[in-house]
């Protein structure tokens, strides 16, 4: 484990584990946390060994979302500097989605603006029985941020994202998994998401990294696109010892 305050990361067998550490203040993101959060991200991404990143919260709040008077309590900013202030808030969470390696959130309690746009950077989320996906912003009377808006957009489609970017809602439990904010419902999001990032973290890291970008193609590039990834990804893992292995045995049978 690092030597930060309030983000703890740590690694084994190619698994970097990062909680937020702050359960105090519910892991509320304000510029400090921010700080230790982007460059936490970054020490990932810069070990070559990396293999699956899992992120958490300690405590009863998987992230409350942002220190709303570090954010946004200087009034004498003008909109410019308050847009460049928030840029920076952005990518201390939004740059794990430029992780090559699939990435996975544990969820075990609220998530809440912020702190939903941090879990939905993550590839896939696990729920616990007491989280909850929140988009409270008009609430409070802010506009969404942090991408807050494609996410939900592209999970959910228009017309309910709409729904609760209007009303301020929230997704919890089963209805969270049907709608596609998380994966699954588990007693334990933190052992399931172990689980899986153990799962992921044997495959072949060319592999697994080869199909996050396929998957991102397919969403981004249409079918074309996806077409041509698939066809290179696929001829470069034929000539791995493991499909040879297995092509092996068919000849055998």
């Amino acid at each position: 484990m690092t030597g930060q305050n309030r983000v703890a990361l740590s690694a084994d067998a190619g698994v970097w584990t990062l909680t937020l550490d702050d359960p105090d203040r519910r892991n509320c993101l304000d510029m400090e946390l921010c700080a230790e959060l982007g460059a936490a991200v970054e020490t990932v991404a810069a070990d070559v060994d990396a293999r699956v990143l899992l992120v958490t919260g300690a405590g009863k709040a998987f992230c409350a979302g942002a220190d709303l008077p570090a954010l946004f309590g200087d009034s004498s900013r003008t909109v410019a500097q308050t847009r460049t202030h928030l840029h920076r808030v952005y990518d201390s969470f939004l740059r794990i989605r430029d992780l090559p390696i699939p990435t996975v959130a544990a969820v075990q309690g609220p998530a809440i603006g912020a702190g939903l746009n941090l879990a939905m950077s993550c590839d896939v989320r696990i729920a616990g029985p007491r989280a909850s996906f929140a988009a409270t912003f008009s609430k409070i009377g802010l506009h969404p941020g942090g991408g807050c808006t494609w996410f939900l957009v592209d999970t959910l489609g228009t017309q309910q994202a709409m729904a609760i970017l209007l009303g301020g809602g929230a997704v919890e439990g089963e209805a969270a998994v049907r709608a596609g904010l998380a994966l699954k419902l588990a007693d334990d999001p933190l052992a399931r998401a172990q689980e899986l990032a153990g799962q992921w973290a044997k495959l072949d890291p060319e592999l697994a990294r080869d199909i996050k970008t396929s998957v991102r193609t397919a969403r981004n590039g249409g079918f074309d696109a996806a077409l041509e990834l698939e066809s290179w990804a696929q001829a470069s893992a034929s000539t791995k010892p493991e499909i040879q292995a297995t092509v092996d045995r068919f000849r055998r049978s």
